[in-house]
């Protein structure tokens, strides 16, 4: 299914010629310098094709044969190569650097026209039997680009002086036109047609902490993967068009400028939709930090996804069929973290309910984030990126577009660090409701469903130790205004796990800040939230709290400190004297 719709991909890719997708036996690789040369075949110059300044210049990348997959041996590329393969140049002494250049000229001689044939191929063969190093080594000009080509051993291909573009562009056709077809071989499991089968696949790159050389995801590489036979890929048989088809369709999505991968956790994920969608262009907003220069991208596609829902058309009425893929490094080979289909409309339904869970009552200067990345960040040790729990970020993402139930290690890691720093955000807050309300769809037990403000009717007894909590600091800060630490920071984690060894001493030290407050007003109101709360708790308080009910306490900490400092919980002025 995976490699069925990466080459249903490539099809539609290849359909449309402003795609830029390498055409079939062909791929986009960045080709620093090209050696150019004249149709007598004399060197003339190197040329430096490189953008950018210092350490940022980059190649411009251009349609070449595509790369033969090698590990160890020899195997050269067509018409292109390192300048050890293309020249014979030997900057590492290498004892096999003949081999080298003699394979390159060999599927030269075997694979393209000959010199009597072509012109091109006339003036190739001229500079490459005419000592090529001494050539350009012999040029002044050229001098500082030939020692940066050998000390990186570039990659490099020719240029006919007086055309526009390579060798590569120039014998295109020729190549394409002696690609390998017919009806001879094993039926192909991506397209069910007959075909040659590719014995070896082309390699992934551009995978997170992945190989550089890549990664292959369909490999059969020792004896005891070999039955009936069938050795390497023939266990899977795919033909080699729909090999370079699924690969080449892979490489696009995972290509450095590609807008359709993102990374999640330790998984790089690709995403892509059966037809052009709008929703392929929002989608990684729901997931990633919104990019510098529009800054509240991801806020803007969530209120888009609502104004679709709510008017009932746009995205999510989409019957677009959409793919999302998670890939991650495994060795030489890549494995499958997440593979997920369906419609666009089902996709953002999933989206919205993941919203929907997280909403939470916040403060009117709060205009939040809403990707995937600040929530993960918030709850990460030090709001550090590179600290957030890898295999957490990739089972929220699962989460989210599969509709289950959200990972107990997000409700772990969330109370592990609102009780390492004391702090319930906002963020921290939606968190647990979301996890709390998904599990009780999904496995209903008789606890409330978690509202997104203030839920005077729930009591359970976390919820309710929270709420008293908060108003407990409320009445020490209106008691002691502009006190640098209050018992959130000295009494948070105890109060939350075992709430006997707290609560009672609080509760003392309350008479003493409530004496202290001068207003009567604010004296009656708490003392009346006081009465609501205690009178909620069962007789005897908890002696330890369920690490779900430690949830309850941050979120009914959260829900009463927020409606505290709304204008409607205003404390209500006592009635006047007669």
């Amino acid at each position: 299914m995976i490699l069925q719709s990466l080459y249903d991909y490539y099809q539609r890719k290849a359909a449309d010629p402003e795609s830029g997708i390498a055409p079939e036996g062909f791929e986009w690789k960045e080709i620093p310098f090209l050696i150019v040369i004249d149709r007598e075949g004399k060197f003339v110059t190197l040329e430096d094709t490189r953008e950018g300044e210092g350490k940022k210049k980059r190649a411009r990348a251009r349609l070449v044969p595509a790369a033969e997959k090698r590990t160890v041996g020899i195997k050269a590329n067509l018409l292109w190569d390192n300048v050890e393969y293309v020249t014979g140049a030997n900057p590492r002494a290498r004892m096999d650097i003949a081999s080298r250049h003699a394979d390159f000229c060999r599927r030269l001689h075997e694979e393209l026209p000959s010199k009597e044939d072509s012109l091109e191929m006339a003036a190739l063969w001229a500079f490459l039997g005419s000592s090529p190093v001494e050539q350009i080594e012999a040029s002044i000009g050229s001098a500082e680009a030939w020692k940066e080509i050998l000390e990186t051993n570039a990659f490099v291909t020719f240029r006919i002086d007086g055309e526009l573009g390579t060798v590569c562009d120039h014998f295109r056709p020729w190549i394409q036109s002696r690609q390998i077809g017919g009806e001879e071989g094993d039926i192909c499991l991506v397209t069910g047609r007959r075909g040659v089968t590719a014995r070896l696949h082309a390699a992934i790159k551009g995978i997170y902490d992945g190989q550089s050389s890549g990664g292959a995801i369909v490999s059969f590489n020792l004896p005891a993967f070999t039955s009936f036979g069938k050795a390497q890929n023939h266990n899977a048989p795919v033909s080699e068009s729909a090999a370079f088809a699924y690969t080449t369709a892979l490489a696009t999505l995972l290509a450095k400028d590609s807008r359709n991968k993102l990374r999640v956790g330790d998984a790089t994920t690709v995403f892509w939709a059966d037809r052009p969608d709008a929703f392929e262009e929002e989608f990684p907003s729901f997931f990633t930090m919104a990019p510098k220069d529009d800054p509240d991208r991801d806020a803007l596609v969530v209120k888009n996804l609502y104004a679709s829902v709510e008017q009932e058309r746009g995205v999510s009425d989409s019957a677009t069929r959409f793919f999302v893929l998670g890939l991650a490094p495994n060795a030489a080979r890549i494995s499958v973290r997440f593979w997920h289909t369906g419609t666009v409309a089902e996709f953002s339904e999933k989206i919205r309910r993941h919203f929907d869970d997280l909403e939470i009552v916040r403060s009117p200067r709060d205009q939040g984030k809403y990707s995937l990345f600040w929530y993960l960040v918030d709850i990460a040790t030090e709001h550090k990126a590179d600290n957030i729990p890898p295999n957490l970020a990739g089972n929220i993402s699962r989460a989210i577009l599969d509709g289950s139930p959200y990972p107990a290690t997000l409700l772990q890691q969330t109370v592990r660090r609102i009780r390492a720093e004391q702090e319930v955000t906002r963020i921290r807050a939606s968190l647990l409701k979301a996890y709390l309300n998904r599990r009780q769809r999904t496995y209903p037990t008789d606890q409330k469903e978690i509202l997104v403000a203030l839920d005077p009717a729930n009591t359970n007894p976390g919820y309710l130790l929270g709420r008293l909590f908060a108003v407990l600091e409320k009445i020490q800060e209106d008691a002691q205004p502009g006190i640098n630490a209050t018992i959130r920071d000295r009494f948070y984690g105890a109060a939350s796990a075992s709430p006997v060894t707290v609560f009672p001493q609080l509760l003392k030290l309350k008479n003493h800040h409530l004496a202290k407050l001068e207003n009567a007003s604010f004296r009656i109101s708490h003392e009346r939230r006081l009465t609501e709360i205690v009178g909620g708790l069962p007789v005897d308080m908890p002696r330890h709290l369920a690490i779900d009910d430690q949830a309850r306490f941050a979120i009914g900490y959260y829900h009463q400190r927020q409606a505290l400092f709304t204008k409607s919980d205003k404390p209500e002025q006592p009635a006047k004297e007669a």
